[in-house]
């Protein structure tokens, strides 16, 4: 299951984005985290790289 992003939480530092090893994070036109739930391996490493606790699994 893909990790899921708290837009209320998510600062949008992009810190997620940088060490996905898929690609799969990108800040939206809000400047907040999105998740493509099509390639994301649910690996956790933007989970625990969060600063704000805005994604889990």
């Amino acid at each position: 299951m893909p990790v899921k992003v708290d837009h209320d939480t998510c600062i949008g530092c992009g810190a997620c984005v940088g060490v996905c090893p898929t690609g799969s994070l990108s800040l939206n036109e809000e400047g907040k985290s999105e998740c493509n739930t099509d390639t994301c391996i649910d690996c956790g490493a933007c989970v625990a790289t969060c600063p704000v606790g805005a994604i889990t699994q």
